[in-house]
């Protein structure tokens, strides 16, 4: 075994990371008008470069670019595609920690016109990433799979006097995100990532009722969302590796969904033409590691051991025990170690300090470099 020369790496994260308060400052005072849309621009470009630096000295072969310049990890995505906007309905979503629940209520969205990307979303981000990332470390562009577009709403957010025929949207849908794809690759991405929650939130009993009463078959939704995913990704560039992130949410060291990977694992695995697959497993609510025996020769996990959740840090000893006991499950060199999640998924951030978040991502490096040399 040895460390990998490509993404996934042994030691890897998912995205996010906690916005600098310097950079919580920049946002409040744009809003209030006091700062113009360049010189909030050069504030996010300020609190990358220094959040890169910060990775690549804390020995990780990806970066990303923090998400600094998102509000949210996926709907500042998905309003940029053609034929979506904002809805005037609010979502309403619980979420749930140790001291209780959260609610969080979104906008929604609405697919009001036909699907398309007319200018390659996050385009100029991930170049500004690219430019600052450095020798050695691959740049990491992370994105919302488009799994994320249908289940904030089901069919009654598409419009049915411009899709009548559902297929129809479905296939547009792939399409937009090839073009994206396509688009990432000519600017010189090499390591795309597709978030994913719809997939995670289906392995819970809670939310495929939740999905039923929106009109939409419980039973094959993650079916549909991985070929949409695979027709999205037929055309990849060469070259490029692409990931995806499955989560139970992620808002303020909250959670929205329970269970283990049961229900999707075998199509998740087999079907979803993916080279990596980053699984929260930090705690009790993820399951156990029992469904990776679906895994396929080929295909790597990516370990999410390291919760997001608290600051409390995890010992190099007990991150080692559960990789041997997933191991029991798949080779352990199809797998690698990241956190369970981002630390930021909204601008809010997570409940653990910025120490506290480099000091995870720094023993995440020292316990991979230990199980995989």
């Amino acid at each position: 075994m040895s460390q990998r020369p490509m993404p996934p790496f042994r030691a890897d994260h998912v995205g996010s990371l906690l916005r600098p308060a310097g950079l919580h400052e920049a946002r409040a005072r744009a809003a209030r008008g006091e700062l113009g849309a360049a010189e909030l621009a050069a504030a996010e470009d300020e609190a990358i470069r220094e959040v890169v630096a910060r990775q690549r000295r804390a020995g990780l072969r990806s970066a990303t670019d923090g998400e600094l310049r998102r509000a949210s990890w996926h709907m500042d995505f998905i309003y940029q595609l053609d034929g979506i906007s904002q809805s005037d309905e609010r979502l309403h979503v619980k979420f749930h920690n140790a001291a209780g629940d959260l609610e969080f209520s979104p906008p929604g969205l609405q697919v009001d016109g036909r699907v398309g990307l007319g200018t390659p979303i996050f385009a100029e981000h991930f170049a500004f990433l690219a430019s600052v990332a450095g020798e050695g470390v691959t740049p990491k562009l992370t994105i919302p799979s488009p799994s994320m577009v249908y289940y904030r709403g089901g069919r009654t957010a598409v419009d049915e006097r411009v899709y009548p025929d559902l297929e129809d949207f479905f296939t547009d849908l792939a399409a937009a995100y090839a073009d994206q794809i396509t688009a990432m690759g000519e600017l010189g991405c090499t390591y795309l990532q597709l978030d994913d929650t719809s997939l995670a939130y289906l392995n819970d009993p809670a939310q495929r009722e939740l999905v039923s009463r929106m009109g939409v078959d419980a039973d094959t939704l993650h079916l549909r969302n991985i070929r949409t995913m695979n027709a999205a990704l037929a055309g990849r560039p060469e070259g490029m590796a692409v990931t995806t992130h499955l989560c139970r949410g992620n808002f303020r060291s909250s959670w929205a969904a329970e269970g283990g990977y049961d229900f999707v694992a075998e199509a998740l695995f087999n079907e979803l033409d993916v080279d990596g697959y980053f699984l929260e497993f930090d705690d009790e609510r993820s399951g156990g590691f029992a469904p990776l025996r679906f895994v396929p020769k080929g295909k790597r996990v990516v370990l999410g051991l390291v919760t997001t959740k608290r600051g409390e840090l995890e010992s190099v000893e007990s991150l080692q025990r559960r990789i041997e006991q997933a191991a029991s499950y798949v080779d352990i060199d199809q797998l690698c170690l990241s956190p369970q999640c981002g630390f930021s998924s909204t601008e809010e951030g997570n409940d653990l300090t910025h120490d506290e978040q480099w000091r995870k991502l720094e023993r995440i490096v020292e316990t991979a470099e230990k199980v995989w040399g």
